[in-house]
């Protein structure tokens, strides 16, 4: 009876890797089409609400959004393995304190939990978070993780990816996206459902010039780039 059950939970385990291997392979050329918070929103959603969402490659994505979503959700994204030790434990400290909850999530960690999970903060979803975390990282370019968490990121209510945002921001596809704009759409990742890129409240204007700070700090963008630029002249938000 016990050699059955170990040889039940054996398979099973291989056909979850199996499976979620075979996932994230489809989707290392495939476009996300929807993901679970996206189902989640509009389930919760009223009548009115309308899911925002148009799949574009990283061409034709701005490089200033792409530069802006690094400076200010993970400066180390091209350097890291998927995992940010430092913010982690941060965030850690932070929240020991009994002060407002601090993410230390990658740009990497958001994009497994993004795009094959659903939000919560159990142990449970944050070990799948790893395990896709470990998946994509392996399995994708770096170059492919940021066209897929620039796509499926939420960053307005019911707006779901960069192009989606840029028209619903600013009237503009996101390829034309200025280093203001780009900034300002990065300024409400924290909270896209409760901040507004256009018009800016004081905190998202504050943290839109923050953002901006940081990419001129950050340098010339390209994907190839393996460390930050002047990573020691990084700001307090």
């Amino acid at each position: 009876m016990i050699k059955k059950l170990f040889r039940f939970i054996f398979k099973l385990i291989l056909w979850f890797i199996g499976l979620t291997v075979l996932w994230v392979l489809i989707y290392k050329f495939v476009p996300v089409p929807y993901t679970p918070l996206m189902v989640i929103r509009a389930v919760e959603g009223s009548k009115e609400y309308k899911t925002r969402h148009d799949w574009v490659p990283i061409e034709e994505i701005s490089p200033y959004l792409q530069l802006a979503v690094i400076c200010a959700e993970d400066q180390t994204f091209l350097s890291h393995n998927g995992f940010d030790r430092e913010a982690i434990e941060k965030a850690l400290k932070h929240n020991e304190k009994g002060k407002k909850i601090r993410g230390g999530s990658t740009i990497s960690q958001q994009t497994a939990k993004n795009v094959f999970l659903w939000p919560d903060r159990t142990w449970f979803r944050k070990g799948l978070e790893a395990y896709f975390t470990l998946l994509i990282e392996n399995i994708w370019s770096k170059e492919r993780i940021l066209e897929v968490y620039l796509n499926s990121i939420e960053m307005g209510e019911g707006v779901f990816g960069a192009e989606a945002a840029s028209q619903f921001w600013f009237k503009k596809s996101a390829k034309n996206l200025k280093a203001e704009n780009a900034a300002a759409i990065a300024a409400i990742l924290p909270s896209p459902q409760r901040y507004s890129a256009n018009p800016p409240g004081s905190y998202v204007a504050r943290r839109t010039q923050w953002i901006l700070r940081q990419m001129r700090y950050y340098g010339p963008f390209s994907l190839e780039k393996q460390q930050p630029k002047d990573t020691n002249k990084k700001q307090k938000k």
